[in-house]
C-alpha cells in the first residue's frame, strides 16, 4: 500500500512499497552469472589462459608489424617523390628568366646595336640574381675580405703585396655561392702572401 496512513497518534506515515520481485530476480541472476564466470575462469587450466594470451599478443604483433611496414613504405615513397620533384620550385622560378633569354636571342638578330644587347643581358642577369636570392642563394663576399677556408678556395698566392694585403683576398677568379648559409660553391680566389 502506497497511500498515506494515519497512525494512532495522528501522524501521517507512508508505507514502503514492496520491492518488486522482478528486480530482485534480475539482481540475483546477475550475481549468479558473475559468480559463474569467475568459477569458469578459475576452472580453466592456466596453460589454456597462457595460450589464449599468447594468441592475442601474436595478433597484436601482426597488426603492429603490418602497420609499421605500411608506414615505412609510405615514408620511402614520400622521400623518393621529394628527391625527384624537390627542384620543381626552383625550376619554376627560373623559367621566366629562360623566357627572357630566348626573347633576347630572338631580338638580337633584329638589331646591330651592341649597347641594346648589353642592356638586355644586364636586365636578364639582374632578374636572374633576384630569382636566386628569392630561393635563398647569395654570393660570397670576396672584395677586400680576409681569406677564409670555409668559404674561399685559394687557387693562387700573390707575393710582394705588402703586409696590409697579407692573408687578404686580392682577386676573385670565380664567384662562390651559399644556399641558406651553406656553401654550395667555394669562391676561387687569389690571396696575398
Amino acid at each position: 500500500m502506497t497511500e498515506k496512513d494515519i497512525n494512532i497518534e495522528g501522524e501521517e506515515t507512508l508505507e514502503e512499497a514492496p520491492i518488486e520481485e522482478t528486480d530482485k530476480e534480475s539482481a540475483e541472476n546477475t550475481a549468479e552469472e558473475t559468480a559463474d564466470q569467475q568459477e569458469e575462469e578459475a576452472e580453466k587450466d592456466p596453460l589454456e589462459k597462457a595460450q589464449e594470451e599468447i594468441e592475442e599478443l601474436k595478433t597484436q604483433l601482426l597488426y603492429k608489424a603490418a602497420e609499421f611496414d605500411n608506414y615505412r613504405k609510405r615514408t620511402l615513397k614520400e622521400r623518393t617523390e621529394l628527391i625527384l620533384n624537390g627542384g620543381e620550385k626552383v625550376i619554376t622560378a627560373i623559367l621566366p628568366v629562360l623566357d627572357d633569354m630566348e626573347r633576347a636571342i630572338e631580338n638580337g638578330t633584329k638589331t646591330d646595336d651592341p649597347e641594346v644587347l648589353r642592356e638586355g643581358m644586364t636586365l636578364i642577369y639582374q632578374k636572374f640574381m633576384k630569382t636566386l636570392e628569392a630561393q635563398g642563394v647569395s654570393k660570397i663576399d670576396t672584395k677586400d675580405a680576409d681569406f677564409d677556408t670555409d668559404v674561399h678556395d685559394a687557387v693562387a698566392m700573390v707575393p710582394g703585396m705588402g703586409d696590409d694585403k697579407k692573408g687578404k683576398v686580392i682577386d676573385c677568379l670565380q664567384e662562390g655561392y651559399k644556399l641558406n648559409d651553406k656553401v654550395i660553391r667555394h669562391a676561387k680566389v687569389a690571396v696575398g702572401q
